[in-house]
């Protein structure tokens, strides 16, 4: 389960910016909490209870920096994955860093998590460098406090250090890790027995988007479909509302197979072509099988633009799904981006989340993001959501009047006009022009 998330230097991330699941100490009315339940489950942990959110949502206008938070999240996972086995063909380190200062080249790249695995908090970080990883820690807290498991430091004189020698086959993972490396990468590949169950934490964390390896998502549901869950894959297709009365799976000697949806018409049931369906049903298709997976293993979804192609109903039943405890039982977590008003509240005056579940994104003078969470603002416990965030009560929205565009390129057009240039449109006869 993943509790905070922590980036600097990344892309647009340029100053540190923290993500965190953990509900807010002050929930009480002034800080917005509605009288709905809490969406936030209670977490035992050592040193007592916390409470944890399954989702939490990223809104900001286009290119505030929104999906530059979960690509972060998602470098980090690559990172830790990838460094050992594939960036020995690296002269250096691959990272992202602010490209709009020239100083942040030489300045490091800082990932850091906290998340509880079987019933234990752990932190987990590094810095990049252009060269090397300049630092990396391991903490873990199995009785509440503290303990230091691994200190990396490039520019000491003993890089590695290990308080109270926690970790087995020290020399070995130094050995073998490289200096543009991570150590708990080479700790995974390994199967290292103390350090693994980090790693495969990492490999629960799943990040997709709209576009991202299309094809294969909608393979996947395919296989999904003829599995032990396809009950639930068709009931989804269903509930959708589009038409679709169930999901035939025909048999192929190359890949999953090839789907046709059953569609409703005045003479029965109609299957057709995978090529004849709307872009949205594929969208929401595509996404069933990776979200049912996550569902069932507990796993860290990272959604980009929720609702791209799919209506706001869809993503509302999206954020239901992994907020409903009878429909998340094992306790999986969603990050998604969306610039769409309506999941924020449905048109019945319902809140879909709490105001600590939503962050908003905003570019300064710099370009540098800024990462905020509602709950800051103390929003009204019956305030519309949706209405106030369009209003650009709490930010995240395009600086743009009511017509700004139109009246800029009509400006626009009487300056061309005006220095002898001749616009021609699709509604002016050419011989005249």
């Amino acid at each position: 389960m993943l509790l905070r998330f922590r980036v600097a230097n990344w892309r647009s991330l340029r100053d540190e910016q923290e993500l965190s699941f953990v509900e807010p100490p002050d929930t009480d009315e002034a800080a917005g909490k509605s009288e709905a339940p809490s969406a936030a489950r209670e977490v035992e942990l050592p040193d007592g209870p916390i409470s944890v959110y399954p989702l939490a949502g990223v809104f900001g206008a286009n290119a505030s920096g929104k999906s530059n938070v979960l690509d972060a999240l998602a470098a980090m996972r690559g990172a830790v994955l990838n460094s050992y086995a594939h960036w020995a063909s690296y002269d250096g380190i691959p990272r992202e860093v602010f490209a709009l200062d020239a100083k942040s080249t030489a300045e490091p790249t800082f990932f850091e998590v906290d998340v509880v695995i079987d019933g234990v908090r752990w932190t987990y970080g590094f810095e990049l460098g252009e060269q090397r990883v300049e630092s990396e820690w391991v903490h873990s807290y199995p009785l509440g406090r503290q303990q230091e498991w691994m200190d990396r430091d490039a520019q000491r004189a003993d890089i590695y250090r290990w308080p109270s020698n926690r970790v087995r086959d020290r020399a070995q993972l130094v050995r073998r890790t490289r200096p543009n490396a991570l150590l708990l990468s080479t700790a995974g590949t390994d199967n290292h027995q103390q350090l693994s169950p980090l790693f495969r934490w990492f490999r629960r964390l799943w990040h997709i988007g709209p576009e991202t390896e299309r094809p294969q998502r909608e393979a996947f549901t395919v296989s999904k479909l003829t599995g032990d869950q396809g009950y639930r894959i068709k009931e989804l297709l269903r509930i959708a509302d589009l038409g679709i009365t169930d999901a035939v799976v025909e048999p192929s000697e190359k890949g999953a197979g090839r789907v046709r949806l059953l569609h409703r018409s005045a003479s029965g049931e109609v299957a057709l072509d995978w090529q004849r369906e709307s872009f949205g049903t594929r969208s929401w298709f595509a996404l069933l099988g990776p979200m049912v997976l996550a569902l069932d293993d507990g796993a860290v979804l990272l959604l980009d633009e929720l609702d791209a192609s799919l209506h706001p109903r869809f993503a509302a039943e999206v954020i239901r799904l992994f907020r409903d405890p009878l429909s998340n039982p094992k306790a999986a977590q969603l990050v998604f981006t969306s610039h769409e008003a309506t999941v924020l509240s449905t048109p019945t005056g319902e809140r879909l989340l709490d105001p600590g579940q939503i962050w908003f994104t905003e570019k300064d003078r710099d370009g540098a993001t800024e990462l905020y969470p509602l709950s800051t603002l103390s929003p009204g416990p019956r305030e519309d959501l949706s209405k106030s965030y369009l209003e650009g009560a709490f930010g995240g929205v395009p600086s743009l009047m009511e017509g700004q565009i139109v009246l800029r390129l009509g400006a626009a057009r009487e300056e061309s006009v005006a220095d002898g240039i001749t616009i021609r449109t699709g509604t002016e006869n050419p011989e005249r022009a």
